[in-house]
């Protein structure tokens, strides 16, 4: 019995360390991101994840509109495309 309780053990050990090391701060960068794209607003500085940077214009359900360059053109993007908040508009 003891034999059967010990090799069990060992892959149960694996798993506790994979998923501290691994799964749990996966977890937390998601919901990080994902509490960032819920709370973006008009007027918010991003970069896109393709590197973009630009200033939020508009807002509409999972789209938004951004303004770039010194041209100001406009670029209409998904909300999961944001990569990070520059800076955040009061």
């Amino acid at each position: 019995m003891n034999e059967g309780l010990g090799s069990l053990l060992v892959p149960l050990g694996f798993f506790a360390i994979f998923y501290f090391l691994v799964i749990r701060p996966q977890q937390k960068r998601n919901k990080a991101v994902k509490e960032l794209r819920d709370n973006l607003k008009v007027g918010d500085e991003i970069i896109t994840i393709g590197g973009i940077y630009g200033s939020i214009l508009k807002i509409k359900d999972d789209m938004i509109t951004i303004e770039t360059g010194e041209d100001k053109n406009k670029i209409t993007i998904t909300k999961w495309s944001v990569g990070s908040l520059v800076n955040k508009n009061k």
